[in-house]
């Protein structure tokens, strides 16, 4: 049956994930009186989620004498409280030494000084390593909370609160994006499960983004040089942000020397004030290189764990390490690379259009995933910012795209979840961000009960558009993302019942890497369709 009203056919239209789970939940709130409760509830309820994964076990727990990401990160706060800056990025390299941007050391200080304020034992030099004692767990735990409610949920927040201005959505309607965006089971599980501060880096790049809507250049260019300072991956984005940058400067509508020299200083003094330290305090320049060294490990070789890209998915069949030399995989590593974002580049260039941004943020980075040097399987994370940020979009079809490659993405991170004693948290996730969206939708019987779905519940809404959310219109995209899901269950399902034949250990894994890489593929092809087609519209019409 159709919507039966103006309302319920406005909201069709213009509101995201309409007749799922998270739209009747957060129904109730759409009176202007309580719309000002919405944003506690979902930020509320993003932190009860990092909580309970939380509580679940975290990488290398239990598991001396080297341990885990968590372990990592608690060192990092031990050698930067009772090491100068000069000793950061020499100390005891082979024990976990710091080997990201400045910006992380001085976040992993900060944090450092609150925890040793609290319980000095937890970070003392050399005598705690391997501490794993609840009130620690506890701790850190915490940081990820914090980092998150500072960095990344504001950013987002505030993303889907500009678009939905500038796109006419309803209050309620940007709400349901931003909960939507903050519930992406991949990030959760990565930061509160296996451990890490993804979600600093991820917030300062939305910040960029949001600068960017608001015309702010400089601003941009200073938050996400932060975001590089944190975490060398956010370099996934820059050819973007480059050329939007600079096409802004040059062409818009004239050139504006003004704009470019204001970009320019921006960029060179954010680096500046980020190095300044590790120059300044007894490093030098002798310092300063080698942060740099530290952070691009080139001597690891062209991947290290087994990751859904190009080079790990083919050297099944071509020993890359045994046939080229490491100088020769990494030239062949930056011509694919380069040759999988240029044309991104070049649109936003001619483009710069802010409908298209996160498009050309998803092809690029996606570009560095498949085809670039030394990949990890959590890298998979910066390609799905801007892929998640899509949930803003008020257009079925992208929606129903956004959400099968978010899937995917989380079932390529499926062998280090099991790794990590992350099983339960894994199925939970998927399942319940899944139904909170609406893919279950499809199953919901007619006869549901009204008053356990307090809006225009699924159960009141056409089959067909009930069908809708969860596959898109097209029927080859239909067959696509159908057969990925069966073979994603299947693989679980194998997975569960039986171990791999003895003389290929890693066969589980290297078929979930082959699925993934194949529908990464597809999906970077089809996001490449979307930027080439997307600059003749507006705003409005996405």
């Amino acid at each position: 049956m159709a919507p039966k009203n103006k309302e319920a056919k406005r909201n069709t239209v213009e509101e995201s994930f309409y007749a799922s789970p998270l739209y009747d939940f957060l129904y109730p709130f759409r009176p202007a009186g309580s719309q000002w409760l919405t944003e506690y509830v979902i930020v509320l309820f993003a932190l009860i989620i990092g909580c309970a994964v939380g509580h679940g076990s975290y990488s290398g727990q239990f598991s001396p004498p080297m341990f885990g990401d968590f372990e990592a990160q608690r060192h990092w706060m031990e050698i930067t409280q009772h090491l100068a800056p000069s000793q950061w990025y020499w100390f005891d390299l082979e024990y976990w030494g710091l080997d990201y941007p400045p910006l992380t050391a001085y976040h992993s200080y900060v944090l450092g000084k609150i925890g040793s304020f609290i319980k000095p034992e937890w970070f003392e030099l050399n005598e705690s390593r391997g501490i794993e004692t609840p009130d620690l767990k506890t701790f850190m735990r915490f940081t990820v909370l914090l980092s998150e409610g500072l960095f990344y949920i504001p950013a987002v927040v505030y993303f889907t609160k500009w678009l939905g201005k500038h796109r006419q959505k309803s209050p309620i309607g940007q709400f349901i994006s931003a909960a939507a965006i903050l519930f992406q089971p991949s990030l959760m599980l990565i930061d509160h499960g296996h451990f890490q501060y993804n979600c600093v880096m991820l917030g300062l790049t939305v910040y960029a983004i949001n600068s960017l809507f608001e015309e702010f250049y400089a601003v941009a260019a200073i938050c996400f040089v932060l975001s590089i300072c944190f975490k060398q991956m956010a370099l996934y984005y820059a050819p973007i942000f480059f050329a939007y940058l600079l096409s802004k400067s040059l062409f818009s509508p004239r050139f504006n020397f003004p704009r470019l020299f204001a970009i320019a200083v921006a960029t060179v003094l954010s680096f500046a004030a980020m190095y300044a330290p590790l120059y300044i305090f007894g490093g030098g320049l002798a310092n300063v290189i080698q942060s740099v060294h530290r952070i691009f490990p080139f001597a690891r070789g062209i991947f290290e764990d087994k990751v859904a890209n190009f080079w790990c998915v083919t050297n099944v069949f071509f020993k890359y390490k045994n046939i080229f030399p490491q100088e020769q995989l990494q030239l062949y590593s930056l011509i694919a690379t380069m040759l999988g974002f240029l044309p991104a580049v070049i649109v936003i260039f001619l483009y710069p259009k802010k409908h298209i941004i996160c498009y050309a943020l998803a092809t690029c980075s996606m570009s560095f995933y498949l085809f670039s040097f030394q990949v990890h399987e959590k890298t998979i994370l910066v390609p799905l910012l801007p892929i998640t940020l899509l949930y803003t979009s008020s257009n079925w079809d992208v929606l129903s795209m956004a959400n099968w490659i978010n899937n995917v993405g989380l079932f390529t991170l499926y062998p280090l979840l099991k790794k990590d004693g992350l099983t339960l948290q894994y199925f939970v996730c998927f399942t319940l961000s899944n139904w909170l969206l609406g893919n279950f939708s499809f199953v919901t019987p007619k006869f549901l009960p009204k008053f356990l779905t307090p809006g225009p519940s699924v159960s009141s809404v056409d089959i067909n558009y009930r069908r809708r959310s969860f596959l898109p219109s097209n029927v080859i995209w239909k067959i696509i993302i159908v057969s990925s899901y069966t073979a994603m269950g299947v693989l679980h399902v194998v997975d569960f019942v039986m171990g791999p034949p003895v003389s290929y250990p890693d066969l589980w894994v290297l078929l979930n890497c082959a699925l993934g890489f194949g529908c990464f593929t597809l999906f970077w092809l089809w996001s490449y369709y979307m930027l080439f087609t997307m600059p003749r519209k507006t705003l409005q019409q996405l």
